[in-house]
């Protein structure tokens, strides 16, 4: 598992269709799965968002997948467009973001998923 700091933002772990299951199983509280891509210009742009979001929530961890790396976790839950922004909660997913989405929105999610 590889994981980035980038001068106080919150760690980011990078799942793999290897480490996927047993890493969001072995994670307490509300995951934002980002399903993303190097070439994807909205991807870009919401990252901070999400490492914003992460950092400021109590039991909110953001975990990305690289979907060029691993096309089978995006076929697995029927990822078409990206971003795409799943909310796993104990394992299952409750909430799905498509589109680089106002932060507004987002927060909302959280707020009302995280507790």
């Amino acid at each position: 598992m590889s994981r980035s700091q980038d001068h106080g933002m919150a760690d980011t772990t990078c799942l793999t269709e290897q480490n996927f299951d047993e890493t969001l199983v072995a994670t307490p509280g509300l995951v934002m799965v980002d399903f993303w891509a190097e070439w994807c210009g909205p991807c870009r742009a919401i990252a901070p968002v999400l490492e914003e979001l992460a950092e400021a929530s109590d039991g909110v961890t953001l975990m990305k997948v690289n979907i060029d790396e691993n096309p089978g976790l995006a076929a697995r839950y029927g990822i078409r467009s990206i971003p795409t922004i799943l909310f796993v909660k104990e394992g299952a997913v409750v909430d799905r973001v498509i589109g680089a989405a106002p932060k507004a929105t987002l927060q909302g999610i959280v707020n009302a998923r995280a507790s």
